[in-house]
């Protein structure tokens, strides 16, 4: 007998997705068609667990109810373009939604200044890089955990007028991207 992945994709959405606030019905569609066990086969059975699964050497995919507030918060449209910078799961969602994708590496270049509407990663950060802020084109979000303990902070960032607001939104304690963990200091 092979395993129910479209049962488990219904499962998860009802059981951690919407039970965490989820309500924008676009986010929670994609989630339910967006394949998230391609992403990790050697691990697809657990590919829908209530997990951070690790998908490459010091790469995780978030856990799943963690995506689906920062995707509701970033309050993606069809045809914007957005960047996933480390986040394959967030791409896979957001192409179902009908946006533009470009995946990122986490230690690639600067992305392209000005070009995209919705910028997003699904590791956390101890800083957000200003080149991830300057990608964002007029009425641009960004999504990303800042970390600088044992405990993060999704944020989104808007870019309005010229400008960068922050907010706050919710503790998560996804795996640091690698590059991106806070600098040891040496102390006494």
């Amino acid at each position: 007998m092979s395993f129910d992945f479209r049962a488990a994709r219904l499962t998860m959405v009802e059981s951690q997705v919407r039970t965490a606030d989820v309500t924008d019905l676009a986010v929670t569609d994609a989630m339910r068609e967006a394949l998230r066990e391609s992403l990790c086969p050697t691990k697809a059975g657990l590919a829908y667990a209530d997990a951070e699964i690790e998908y490459a050497p010091g790469l995780w995919l978030m856990r799943p109810r963690e995506i689906g507030k920062l995707l509701q918060a970033l309050q993606p449209q069809p045809l914007e373009r957005a960047l996933c910078i480390a986040a394959p799961y967030a791409a896979l969602v957001l192409d179902v939604m009908g946006l533009e994708v470009t995946q990122a590496a986490c230690g690639a270049g600067a992305p392209a200044a000005g070009a995209f509407d919705v910028v997003i990663t699904e590791g956390a950060v101890c800083e957000v890089p200003e080149a991830w802020t300057d990608a964002l084109a007029e009425g641009g979000r960004l999504a990303a955990v800042v970390r600088g303990g044992p405990v993060g902070k999704a944020c989104l960032c808007a870019a309005q007028d010229g400008r960068l607001s922050w907010r706050e939104l919710f503790d998560a304690t996804p795996p640091y991207l690698p590059g991106f963990e806070p600098k040891t200091q040496f102390a006494f």
